[in-house]
């Protein structure tokens, strides 16, 4: 593993227009084959990063450890982009505003049994 901390950090905007959100970039991370990294918040929450030699996994089982943990996973769409967002669970609500406001479309929770694909109707809110 070889941590570079980026000194000053590199500052740049992301978002939907009308609504940037600045953002810090302030670490790089280069991770062997088979080596893994928890990003843990201050409530305790973990999210787990492990390098393959094919790849990745960028997140724990979603509808597992990463449920464990109060964490929603779910599929967006902004633009012609499609990401995998992962959520605190009591923090629905919060999500869902910055989704709108950002002119994202919320596709499917990742989360349950089975994929639970959003429609209009119900915006995202089971």
């Amino acid at each position: 593993m070889k941590l570079k901390p980026i000194e000053p950090p590199r500052t740049f905007k992301v978002g939907h227009p009308g609504h940037k959100i600045e953002l810090n970039h302030v670490l790089d991370l280069e991770l062997d084959a088979d080596e893994q990294v928890t990003l843990k918040t201050p409530e305790g929450r973990e999210l787990d990063i492990c390098r393959k030699s094919w790849g990745y996994y960028a997140t724990p089982s979603l509808n597992g450890r990463l449920a464990s943990f109060g964490y929603r996973s779910c599929l967006v769409n902004s633009g012609n982009k499609r990401y995998i967002q992962v959520v605190e669970e009591d923090r629905i609500d919060e999500f869902l505003a910055y989704v709108a406001e950002q002119g994202m479309v919320l596709l499917a929770w990742l989360d349950g049994e089975e994929i639970e694909w959003v429609t209009p109707s119900n915006g995202g809110r089971e």
